[in-house]
């Protein structure tokens, strides 16, 4: 019997998403609340919490500490260090566990400053410890708003930090700030209206005394954006639609990022794009579900957009829907347009842009060293292009299977590879500078895709069908090294279950990977030789992160599974060290 799989990020989320609008017995916060902290709880410990903008902007090279959910403004995911490294992680022992009270998927990547860890959980609890011993210090609990309506598990993926603030995206579409050392809360904001579909799980990115945060939605039919707030108060700088105003639309792409046709009925689209007079693009969703890239010389942020709204049924959407499926590059100041490169237009597969962007360096077609953007897709490819232009440099060959691209859903069911959760789903990638390498967790998820005919719903769950997953047919993951200067696969090692929750690579020639079993491992970056390897007792469905306290390196990584493919779940954070 075939298991309903009706979104680009769930296995069994169907039943999820029925029930995702919530109601919680706690209503909107008042003043003294939001200002005594009531929401935080601890014993006052002697922790000093201080990171301004110089040490967000040298985090790339900070060995003590991790800064950013993805490291840096960069994004590379690697940590500069190498006191663990290829010759001596096979001793590497686990130094502490500490338990969460959420038993419920984890894909935070903690944040570390100054010897302080700050982890966050599902459904918004924060919390800061001593990151040598793993004792807490204090334990933050948001108080969700009367409804929330969110897709893929009640996840959240982490915290931002500038100054003495820690900031958070919530459930409920709020953005709360909350001071570092007490964990007490400073203010929020409301960035999006929850009973029209918008939720946050992503982490935030700070930057010049500005938060940048995407929204969720895309699969309820909301209209998706990254909005810029001010750090010290929460008052809205500028909004950035990944939807365009009415009179954008009308283009017709023949051909995928790859040269692929897609198989579309452009005729059939004029038509009803005709009749329809393009009034959909207040509905046509584009998420942006992961934190952005920041390119500090240029003032660039790079961000990608997920799907358009409804997944499956493309004839209420005629056109290719920009800027879905597309990688997005815009001024941090202002929130203009600068450029963006779509990879697949007018989806109806579900194959969104999802796993966060990545700046480094790759060689061009001539030999020539230029400053990349580059992308994780689902479609299993890593994308390469100019950081300036959003020229297409290269794509690189298929890390996972590809089959019957791009047939067109039909109502009985039509077989096509990769499916709807990929290729690389929401996990972000690493990149070794040195080898220019990236690291890609990959899945193989074969699936059938049903379209049925559906109209705008009012904020509730809009899919236009659904993905089915083929239960004859083996599912597994698939850890990827990728050259950036060619585009071919350096090594690959295949796991028994799909790969989600991202990767970390260090100095210490290693890259880290964790699976849905439980088991969390250690890679040699230049063979994909495994040279270590622990059992978590629940998934490793989160991205690791490195940081010394005293001259010691230590590895953290949540295992708490994951909602979306229905791994084991549980409630801890891991740190290893050697002995």
């Amino acid at each position: 019997m075939q298991s309903a799989m009706p979104w680009p990020h769930a296995a069994g989320r169907l039943l999820l998403g029925l029930l995702a609008t919530c109601c919680w017995c706690s209503a909107a916060w008042s003043q003294a609340e939001i200002q005594g902290g009531a929401a935080a709880t601890g014993v006052p410990v002697p922790i000093t919490i201080a990171v301004p903008q110089s040490r967000l902007d040298g985090a790339a090279g900070d060995k003590a500490n991790f800064l950013h959910s993805n490291g840096s403004y960069a994004q590379t995911r690697y940590y500069a260090a190498s006191q663990i490294n290829s010759g001596n992680v096979g001793k590497l022992r686990p130094v502490f566990n500490f338990q969460t009270a959420v038993v419920e998927s984890m894909e935070t990547a903690p944040i570390v400053v100054d010897g302080v860890m700050f982890i966050t959980t599902s459904y918004n609890h924060v919390y800061a410890l001593d990151a040598v011993t793993g004792k807490e210090f204090w334990h933050y609990k948001h108080k969700m708003g009367a409804v929330t309506t969110y897709c893929c598990g009640p996840n959240n993926r982490g915290v931002a930090v500038l100054g003495g603030k820690l900031y958070m995206g919530t459930l409920d579409a709020k953005l709360v700030a909350l001071d570092a050392k007490t964990g007490n809360p400073l203010w929020q904001t409301q960035i999006a209206d929850p009973e029209a579909g918008y939720s946050e799980t992503m982490a935030p990115v700070v930057v010049d005394n500005t938060v940048l945060i995407g929204t969720n939605g895309g699969e309820y039919g909301i209209r998706g954006f990254v909005k810029a707030f001010d750090a010290n108060d929460g008052h809205l700088l500028w909004t950035f639609y990944t939807i365009p105003e009415k009179g954008h639309e009308g283009k017709w792409a023949v051909n995928d990022a790859t040269g692929r046709n897609m198989l579309r009925d452009i005729a059939a689209e004029k038509d009803q794009f005709a009749k329809g007079g393009g009034e959909f693009y207040k509905t046509l969703g584009g998420g942006v579900w992961m934190a952005p890239a920041v390119d500090r010389e240029t003032g660039t942020v790079f961000f990608v957009v997920g799907n358009p709204s409804p997944d499956l049924y493309g004839r209420e959407r005629p056109g290719d829907n920009l800027y879905t499926d597309s990688i997005v590059a815009i001024d941090v100041k202002t929130g203009g347009y600068k450029w963006h490169y779509q990879y697949v237009a007018h989806d109806v597969w579900d194959l969104d842009a999802v796993s966060p962007v990545i700046l480094t360096e790759a060689k061009d077609k001539a030999g020539k060293l230029r400053k990349v953007a580059i992308h994780g897709g689902k479609t299993g490819h890593v994308y390469v292009h100019d950081r300036a232009t959003g020229e297409l440099i290269r794509f690189s060959d298929a890390m996972i299977p590809q089959e019957n691209m791009w047939v067109l859903p039909t109502p009985q069911g039509a077989r096509m590879l990769p499916g709807a959760n990929g290729g690389v789903e929401w996990s972000p990638m690493a990149v070794n500078p040195t080898l220019r390498y990236a690291y890609a967790a990959n899945l193989h998820q074969p699936m059938t895709y049903h379209v049925e005919e559906s109209r705008y719903p009012g904020g509730k769950l809009w899919l236009g069908g659904a993905f089915k997953t083929i239960a004859s047919e083996k599912q597994w993951g698939r850890l990827s090294a990728v050259n950036l200067d060619t585009g071919k696969i350096a090594w690959q090692v295949d796991t028994e279950q799909p790969l989600i929750g991202g990767v970390l690579a260090t100095a210490g020639n290693l890259v880290f990977n964790g699976e849905g079993n439980g088991l969390f491992s250690a890679f040699d970056a230049k063979t994909g030789k495994m040279l270590w390897q622990y059992p978590c007792g629940a998934g490793v469905n989160a991205p690791a992160v490195s940081y010394m306290v005293k001259g010691k390196q230590y590895i953290a990584v949540a295992a708490g599974g994951n909602t979306q493919l229905d791994f084991k779940r549980g409630n801890s954070v891991l740190v290893f060290a050697l002995p």
